[in-house]
């Protein structure tokens, strides 16, 4: 039996900042591909952020604002990869070990 159809959050939002959902069975589709294709974009965005964190942290002459920056940067693609997470239930739950 076929698993019951799910919303999918996708990696956008609407008007006023509200989620969007998708509802389909069709995960080769022209929007579930879509939501694949930025999601991804997203997570190798966060990963390249990650190493130019790593070098700033490591540089003892970084400028404040150089590192403000890097931390607002940091942020939105903390929140891309948390809803990449929801979106695809990668969420653990309470108390389960994140697997890092």
């Amino acid at each position: 039996m076929a698993a019951p159809n799910k919303l999918r959050l996708l990696p956008w939002v609407g008007p006023g900042g509200k989620p969007c959902y998708l509802s389909t069975d069709d995960r080769g589709g022209y929007l579930s591909r879509l939501a694949d294709n930025i999601e991804a974009v997203q997570l190798g965005f966060a990963a390249v952020l990650l190493e130019q964190a790593l070098d700033t942290l490591d540089d003892s002459d970084a400028e404040p604002d150089e590192i403000h920056s890097l931390a607002r940067e940091l942020t939105g693609a903390l929140r891309d990869a948390l809803r990449v997470a929801i979106s695809r239930n990668y969420l653990p739950t309470e108390g389960e070990p994140l697997g890092l």
